[in-house]
């Protein structure tokens, strides 16, 4: 029988949410090209799973789709190529205009103070000032530039700004899993069906220990991960899975004739797919890391643990 789990901890906190808690730049060179992208292969795709683990996010049936092929980033896009953005557009993200945005709780500056907390899910804290420049807050990534790791702190609308910049777009649902799976065809993460540990099998950027108290950092990373890091999956994309949640182009549909599940989705008119799980997954919680998970997100929402990879139309 198919584990069933409904928590969902370390998963974007929802515009209800941010609505309940009112209240120099770095110069350096790069933008995301489509020669830095790899050819991801048409036919028959996969997409969901008959092993579902989280049934009210749609995970299942498993079933086939035809995709064209397209290329892929290897990576999502780093705060590098994201500065390239900025300073060639004079672009300006959701969470710098809203002027606040989440942060994980044990991610906050020493000596902060207490911070207004997400009600049912206090991990997540209002700050105000974070943003992809800093993103745990204002002065908090002034000697920790990082450029390789992936951007975060950025909207599903910044994402599609950024993506129209390169010439390219966000992925679909079916072409995201199908890049996922690295032409392993039905299996569970990028790599196969060996399911990651805290001790000894530790493939991806996720959480190890108890959370959201205790991240004993076993893969190496409290935090995101360089965006380049992992061994890659069959088709060469690094970090499908953990690191980051990834934007994708389409809404957050399921199909379910449960009650519970309708009024949910009700309460999520708008929002978006996001697919891989991040740094914050663990089996015991928010068990996302699997290439069919899925989640929803509103196009305005911003954290810490959210980021976007860019695919082009094949044209060889």
């Amino acid at each position: 029988m198919a584990q069933e789990t409904t928590k969902t901890g370390c998963c974007p906190p929802v515009t209800e949410q941010r609505r309940a808690l009112k209240a120099s730049p770095l110069k350096i060179q790069g933008a995301l090209r489509v020669e830095d992208a790899v050819s991801i292969p048409g036919g028959s795709a996969l997409v969901g799973t008959n092993r579902p683990v989280i049934r009210d996010d749609g995970e299942d049936p498993l079933r086939k789709a035809k995709v064209k092929p397209f290329r892929m980033a290897t990576t999502t896009v780093t705060n590098a190529q994201f500065l390239a953005f900025v300073e060639a557009t004079g672009y300006v993200t959701e969470a710098e205009r809203i002027g606040w945005s989440f942060v994980f709780w044990s991610q906050l500056p020493d000596g902060v103070g207490p911070k207004q907390a997400v009600p049912g899910a206090e991990w997540w804290r209002r700050e105000d000032g974070a943003n992809w420049r800093d993103i745990n807050g204002p002065g908090t990534q002034k000697d920790a530039w990082l450029p390789d790791h992936p951007v975060v702190q950025v909207s599903w609308n910044d994402a599609q700004a950024y993506a129209a910049w390169v010439g390219g777009r966000l992925p679909t649902e079916i072409e995201w899993e199908h890049a996922a799976r690295g032409g392993l065809g039905e299996v569970m993460f990028p790599w196969g069906d060996q399911e990651p540990d805290d001790a000894d099998f530790m493939p991806c950027n996720i959480w190890q220990g108890q959370f959201p108290k205790s991240n004993t950092g076993a893969d190496g990373y409290l935090a995101t991960a360089p965006a380049r890091s992992f061994e890659p999956n069959g088709y060469g994309l690094y970090n499908v899975v953990g690191n980051v949640w990834e934007w994708t182009s389409e809404p957050f549909r399921i199909k379910s004739l449960k009650k519970h599940v309708r009024q949910r989705l009700a309460g999520m008119k708008g929002y978006k797919l996001s697919k891989g799980g991040s740094y914050l997954c663990h089996r015991s919680y928010c068990y996302r890391y699997r290439v069919a998970a899925r989640s929803g997100t509103s196009p305005d929402s911003a954290t810490t643990h959210h980021g976007f990879r860019i695919v082009w139309p094949d044209e060889d």
